[in-house]
């Protein structure tokens, strides 16, 4: 059956529509009615192969907030998606860049509870996708190992521009997992049935980090461009007149500004220089602290408030802890 975007903001029995044309999607079964698919075989667990779904006919935008883990691996460009975290909202388009770039075969984003996926249509076979989706509800993890160690996969939080694209032979592993899982909960479940579903799903998660680990070397040129952003950015930042006012630089406001989720910026740095974000910052405003400490005849308390701290001790805590001197002793060292 397929669904008109008045048809179904208008089942609110079903669904919560949140302002702006929000659907919040609460189960995985309620997902099942709107992508017109049977029930689940699993009230907290599904695979969906993406060619067995009859897409809704969209007049326009529809913007979904799920309450489960989604981890879709794409394999058409034609599609349009926008994801929205927070405030951002990018792109699943193929771009031309991506294609030039990259591999031509797929893409694999992986969402978690409470982030937005946006739908648009902009061709008539927009939404004519190839590929896999796995659903899962944070109920499933429920006192397993991996109700813990899933937010330490940052990927989960990376923005659809960020997504991984993927070599034929990674591919290939990731559609034998999945396919694995699909066959697993779609057999008779048994006691072992869900230790299975785990451990398919770490070793997902595992060969996923490993594949992006490929892509941030394989886009060295682009990374190192970002770091030339990023050197620039703090450079800039720390010549500001009035930084006591602004503060010391977030990790938020870098990302921001280099328009790169933060969870994302760190991996490429950890890859690329083994320093996450408040590393570099903190790297750089050492840097500075340094060379007016031997430049300049400013107190260390002058020199702090230069710097952006509100606290001189502050600043002395942190100069001492990186670089095992006070900032008198580092001045009369030199």
């Amino acid at each position: 059956m397929r669904l008109s975007l008045q048809m179904l903001i208008k089942k609110v029995n079903n669904f919560e529509v949140m302002p702006k044309q929000v659907i919040h999607i609460k189960s995985i079964g309620q997902y099942h009615q709107i992508l017109g698919l049977p029930k689940t075989d699993h009230p907290h667990l599904s695979v969906i192969e993406l060619d067995s779904v009859t897409p809704p006919e969209l007049d326009g935008r529809v913007t979904l907030n799920y309450d489960f883990y989604i981890i879709f691996l794409k394999r058409d460009p034609q599609g349009k998606f926008k994801y929205r975290y927070g405030y951002r909202t990018l792109d699943l388009a193929v771009s031309k860049e991506d294609q030039e770039n990259d591999f031509d075969a797929s893409k694999l984003f992986f969402m978690s509870p409470g982030q937005v996926l946006g739908i648009e249509k902009n061709n008539p076979d927009a939404l004519g996708v190839s590929g896999w989706m796995i659903l899962i509800h944070p109920d499933y993890l429920w006192k397993t190992r991996l109700a813990k160690s899933i937010n330490q996969y940052e990927f989960f939080h990376y923005s659809v521009s960020e997504s991984l694209f993927l070599a034929p032979q990674e591919e290939k592993k990731v559609i034998s997992i999945i396919k694995n899982i699909q066959d697993e909960y779609k057999s008779k479940i048994d006691k072992y049935s869900q230790d299975v579903i785990i451990a398919e799903l770490e070793l997902l998660f595992t060969y996923s980090d490993r594949f992006y680990n490929r892509q941030f070397v394989t886009r060295k040129i682009t990374n190192h461009g970002v770091l030339e952003r990023l050197e620039a950015l703090l450079d800039n930042y720390f010549k500001d007149p009035e930084l006591l006012k602004k503060g010391l630089p977030t990790v938020q406001y870098i990302s921001n500004n280099l328009n790169i989720s933060p969870n994302y910026l760190r991996s490429l740095l950890k890859s690329f220089t083994g320093l996450n974000t408040q590393e570099h910052i903190h790297k750089k405003l050492i840097e500075k602290a340094k060379e007016k400490l031997s430049t300049t005849d400013l107190s260390v308390s002058q020199i702090a408030y230069e710097l952006g701290f509100e606290h001189p001790p502050s600043f002395s805590k942190l100069f001492k802890n990186k670089t095992r001197f006070s900032p008198l002793e580092f001045r009369h060292s030199l």
